[in-house]
């Protein structure tokens, strides 16, 4: 067994320091595939450690602004580097901490090393556009400029890829940065952040600061000093962040929940629709905001899809994410667990036939937050568990007639962030297109996923319509001036 004793303490990082929280208290972040073993602790900061971070992230940004795309592009490449020679160590952290398979977590920090490299790539690109004048004799343009300093607040889910993708556009438009990761995975983000500290990052360009969401999520939404929030997470607070921001004139962004369907038309590739619930809904446990909650299927081939679905759902293999073979982790914490467990009963509870999973898995090596995939039958809209998120390995098996019947009942729920169909119609795709209430809409393949280089995020309560990744978190993480020079 391992105890906090014997485990890695990782400090904040503030001004190009590893410095201790004013509290000098940590908070311990455990394998939730085994409860005894403590991976790391963090530091359990106070405002007094924000407001450090803040005003250094103030100070430096006005010198990093002032360095080329390509000066700050470099940097960015030299971050990629050295967290490419890391990839297996922080992946095997990230399985420790919060349950993500091994493979998973390797593909995910593989992604955070493209992601730095595109965004470094970035700084050689335009920043604006010359305008035509009426005035002849007059030369106008817009140039794009830093924010000034952005607060990032990013959720467990993702702890290499949602920090980097969010990290790294602002950085390459001249903003510093305070990143505040969950609790959950910050042993994982604070590995992360040793890769900036080890590519000789100016002081104060990158901070991390570590602590309750209550004290240090807010603290960054109130601070009248962040001119910015970035924010994954879930609505509740999201809303939350969003408001306080709003009311003190800054900028804000919010990514929030999904409950994302998969409609399977009668003229599909039925082992290609099966295989894509499973992946889509169940990989990382279900908890992906992107993840296939919904499956909405024709009633022609409603019960042969089901049965191929329960088949290949009974002979996934629940592990420590470590082990080979390990298919599907636990959840990543006792209280998503929990969570996970009460949206079961509820579906029990308001009628719907539980067919597969629902309970934890039998003879396991370790106690850990393990569940079983599991599925529903008889799944009506106006039940829990057909319209609120889950977050967990859960699917809800839905039945129609026809497809605009699935497209209505797909759009029946406040969340817009992806969606899915599988079909060999021309006419249902484009309808989906047009039809579909979400920002991800994807054809013939799982709901879960979008390449780095591609606008990605929601509508409706999924996000505040802004989009983070590819070309398009320019529009978030710069403000526009425009130029009239006469001489």
């Amino acid at each position: 067994m391992t105890t906090a004793a014997d485990t890695k303490t990782f400090l904040n990082y503030i001004n190009g320091e590893w410095q201790a929280s004013e509290s000098n208290e940590v908070i311990s972040s455990s394998n939730p595939a085994n409860i005894q073993e403590v991976v790391g602790n963090v530091q359990d900061s106070t405002r007094q450690d924000l407001d450090k971070a803040v005003e250094a992230a103030k100070h430096a940004q006005k010198s990093w602004k002032k360095l080329s795309g390509a000066e700050r592009g470099n940097y960015l490449f030299k971050v990629a580097d050295i967290l490419e020679k890391n990839v297996d160590r922080i992946a095997e952290t990230m399985t420790r901490e919060m349950g993500k398979t091994l493979p998973e977590a390797k593909g995910e920090t593989s992604r955070g090393v493209a992601i730095l490299r595109y965004y470094a790539g970035e700084g050689m690109r335009k920043v604006g556009d010359v305008i035509p004048s009426t005035d002849s004799s007059a030369l106008m343009f817009s140039k794009r400029i830093p924010l000034g300093v952005v607060g990032a607040i990013t959720p467990w889910n993702f702890p290499v890829a949602i920090p980097i993708w969010k990290i790294a556009p602002a950085l390459i438009y001249g903003n510093s940065v305070v990143l505040k990761p969950a609790s959950e995975a910050a042993v994982t983000a604070a590995q992360v952040l040793e890769c900036f500290h080890e590519a000789g990052f100016p002081r104060g360009v990158v901070n991390f600061v570590t602590g309750k969401g209550s004290v240090i999520g807010q603290g960054l939404a109130e601070h009248p000093a962040v001119n910015a929030v970035t924010f994954t997470g879930s609505n509740k607070t999201g809303s939350n962040i969003g408001k306080t921001v709003a009311a003190r004139g800054g900028k804000y962004q919010l990514e929030m929940g999904g409950k994302n369907p998969i409609i399977v038309a009668e003229d599909c590739d039925l082992d290609l629709a099966v295989d894509a619930a499973i992946s889509g809904g169940l990989k990382s446990t279900g908890q992906k905001c992107t993840c296939s909650s919904r499956v909405i299927v024709q009633s022609n081939i409603y019960e042969e899809f089901k049965e191929k679905l329960i088949e290949k759902v009974n002979g996934l293999k629940v592990g420590n994410g470590l082990e080979e073979g390990s298919w599907m982790g636990p959840c990543a914490s006792e209280g998503q667990y929990n969570t996970v467990r009460s949206y079961i009963q509820k579906g029990l509870e308001e009628g719907a036939e539980l067919i597969a999973g629902g309970k934890q898995p039998e003879n396991m090596e370790s106690e850990g937050y393990y569940l079983e995939p599991t599925i529903f039958d008889n799944v009506t809209t106006d039940m829990v568990i057909a319209q609120e998120e889950i977050f967990g390995p859960v699917l809800a098996l839905m039945k129609v007639d026809t497809m605009e019947e699935a497209i209505e009942l797909a759009n029946d729920v406040e969340f817009g962030l992806s969606a899915s169909i599988f079909t060999k119609n021309i006419d249902h795709i484009l309808s989906f297109i047009d039809d579909i209430e979400a920002g991800l809409v994807r054809i013939n393949s799982e709901t879960a996923g979008v390449e780095l280089q591609a606008p990605f995020g929601g509508m409706k309560a999924s996000s505040s319509h802004s989009r983070e990744q590819g070309e398009a978190a320019k529009e978030f993480f710069t403000t526009i001036k425009t130029v009239f020079i006469k001489g």
